[in-house]
């Protein structure tokens, strides 16, 4: 995935765009007329200034409007129904270093084997879901959570030293909000139980282990600004998608405010690996500047 981003970027450079990362955005630049407010730019976390023809955002939509934006410049409906929007994410991420590949009781073999290249889940029926989700709903981390697994050193060995591996897990549900504790102390806890689990499914997983990063929904909002931990700037359920995404009336990438636009998984389609978001908002921005409106 990294390689991707790297090659859009340097597309982006070729065609003279000027990339800036590791900058915090304080607020958007707004410029008060008559006609409405218009953002103008972005000013950052250090006080400078960027001046833009058009401000696109990539952040979910609370963030980008309730906080780089700021209620004061939107219509009072429309700011009540970006509050209103669901937003409290329920999974969790754990990332692994690995000194060789899982033994599967079910496929046994620790040498490469075809399932090590896919994604690999630990769910064994229905029932074993709602349970997982039972937990969640009144506020704990599932006992048994649905948990998926990847190895991408299993297509690219550069990323790790030969013979070492990387794994991503990616599980369900750990809601944002836990009843009787913060994640920041339950978090390393909570991900040994989750290697007690995969060490049931792939005996001596554990000893595989050679380092461990947890991110709980709050670290997700916090390091990577995610609201509510929603890896897919908000729910993805049925009132929450198509023309209501990411509310009605504005599911075209425009927004109440002249030249801002936004371009994430808060926009239609929602969340997932596909572009879709930015692609479409980029054809929507194009067609405004030919006919003069997003300048």
């Amino acid at each position: 995935m990294g390689a991707i981003s790297e090659a859009i970027a340097g597309a982006a450079r070729a065609a003279g765009a000027e990339i800036t990362t590791g900058a915090s955005v304080s607020h958007i630049l707004m410029n008060e007329s008559p006609a409405g407010p218009r953002a103008i730019g972005a000013v950052l976390a250090n006080g400078e200034e960027v001046r833009a023809r058009t401000v696109i955002s990539c952040a979910d939509p609370k963030r980008t409007f309730l906080g780089l934006v700021g209620e004061a410049h939107l219509p009072t409906e429309f700011a009540s129904a970006v509050r209103g929007i669901a937003m409290q994410g329920c999974s969790m991420k754990i990332n692994l270093a690995l000194d060789g590949l899982p033994n599967f009781r079910a496929i046994p073999g620790g040498n490469l084997q075809p399932h090590h290249k896919t994604t690999m889940h630990i769910c064994p029926d229905i029932d074993y879901v709602e349970h997982a989700w039972d937990d969640a709903k009144y506020g704990r981390p599932s006992e048994r959570p649905l948990v998926e697994m990847t190895i991408p050193t299993t297509y690219d060995d550069s990323i790790a030293p030969p013979g070492k591996h990387i794994m991503g897990i990616f599980l369900q549900y750990t809601p944002y909000k836990l009843r009787d504790a913060n994640w920041h102390d339950a978090k390393e806890a909570y991900a040994d139980r989750v290697m007690d689990l995969i060490e049931e499914y792939a005996p001596g997983f554990k000893s595989l282990v050679r380092h461990r990063q947890v991110l709980s929904p709050l670290d997700l909002e916090e390091i990577y600004g995610l609201t509510g931990g929603n890896i897919f700037h908000g729910e993805m359920s049925l009132g929450q998608l198509y023309f209501m995404r990411p509310v009605p009336g504005w599911a075209r990438y425009r927004t109440p405010v002249r030249g801002l636009y936004l371009c994430g998984s808060g926009t239609h389609p929602g969340g997932g690996v596909m572009g879709a978001p930015g692609y479409n908002a980029a054809r929507e921005i194009l067609r405004d500047w030919k006919r003069g409106l997003a300048g």
